[in-house]
């Protein structure tokens, strides 16, 4: 039998952060059409049910294309169970009242609800601040079958007070868990839980932000019903990527020079004219270098999807070329020093945008 595990697809963010409007509006259809992209897979490479760990959607208020879109891809598919469990982010809403809910649909509450999926029992529950401190000591599971426990929350050794988003695994330990699927961690991850068994977070299906980096997708899982033995694969899925490019300009003062090391790095790096790309500047660099982010960033916008340009570079000068300089340069340099009020790195930041203001 074979399951699909994802978690934190956000869909209907409205991805604003970076894009402008129209970008925006593209990577939330983009986030949508890697949803049912994902069903679709299901679909044709007979799986039998798929887990939402959390953050289907984004916020509680979604717009009817993306309720309408999420409903379709259930209803259309039929024999694929699904499994949802409430995030932090999302709501029910859309499942709930009295309206035609499909019957593949499989919610969760605030205390263990259980499925059974032919050997399989899918167990899963919303951690609250109400439940958080004794849900763990009503979790009941059947060593005759394979065991899949749900929850969403950050991974943690003990139980933190009024977090109910933190998921205490010793706690977990010995409870005869096959596969902890969980939800909230947007990077993938597999490990052994304390005691037997596995926990997996399979990452967010899209990266949204340059904090989401890297390959994005699900977990595909392959349950031999018999032994209760499992494979799983990491699936990347996601339409486009996020890279960070680290960019060494050390000591490099012209223009020419800095677009030049820019090429090197995008050269050892894997991104591709769909990726999103941020190119992060560091090194330490002359207070009257060239460096102009806005420059370096028209230089390669057209050979991406996006880009950005972060300066995380340290302005360096040598204090005695301005002590006895007569110009003005001389004199707000000496100023600027002079300034108690001011940490070494202030002053450094200070002088270089002065200098190069001057400059120009």
């Amino acid at each position: 039998m074979r399951f699909i595990h994802c978690a934190d697809l956000h869909l209907d963010s409205k991805m604003e952060t970076n894009l402008d409007k129209l970008q925006a509006k593209e990577r939330k259809a983009e986030l949508l059409a890697t949803f049912t992209g994902m069903v679709e897979y299901a679909a044709e490479n007979d799986i039998s049910g798929i887990i939402i760990a959390g953050d289907l959607f984004d916020a509680k208020n979604i717009s009817a294309t993306a309720r309408n879109t999420v409903m379709a891809a259930i209803r259309n598919n039929p024999d694929i169970i699904f499994y949802i469990l409430r995030g932090n982010h999302d709501v029910h809403s859309l499942f709930s009242g009295a309206e035609d809910i499909p019957e593949n649909i499989r919610l969760f509450g605030n205390s263990w609800t259980y499925y059974r999926q032919g050997t399989l029992i899918i167990s899963g529950v919303e951690l609250c601040k109400e439940n958080s401190g004794s849900i763990y000591n009503e979790l009941v599971t059947d060593l005759n079958y394979f065991n899949i426990v749900v929850l969403h929350g950050q991974e943690s050794e003990v139980t933190v007070k009024d977090k109910a988003e933190v998921i205490n695994l010793r706690a977990l330990r010995g409870k005869g868990i096959d596969y902890l699927a969980l939800g909230h961690v947007h990077e993938y991850k597999f490990a052994e839980l304390p005691g037997g068994g596995s926990y997996c977070y399979p990452g967010c299906l899209e990266g949204r932000g340059f904090d989401e980096c890297g390959e994005h997708g699900f977990v595909l899982l392959d349950i031999d019903e018999r032994t209760h033995r499992f494979t799983h694969e990491f699936i990347p899925f996601a339409k486009r990527r996020m890279f960070t490019v680290p960019v060494e300009v050390n000591g490099i003062v012209t223009t020419p020079g800095i677009l030049s090391a820019v090429r090197a790095a995008l050269g050892d790096s894997r991104c591709t004219a769909k990726d999103l790309v941020k190119l992060e500047l560091t090194g330490d660099i002359d207070a009257e270098s060239e460096l102009d982010t806005e420059t370096i960033r028209a230089h390669f916008k057209d050979d991406f999807y996006f880009v950005k340009v972060k300066n995380s570079t340290r302005i360096t000068f040598n204090e005695t070329d301005y002590l006895y300089d007569r110009s003005l340069k001389g004199e707000f340099v000496r100023s600027v020093m002079a300034d108690d009020s001011l940490s070494q790195e202030d002053k450094a930041a200070i002088i270089g945008y002065g200098l190069k203001a001057l400059k120009e």
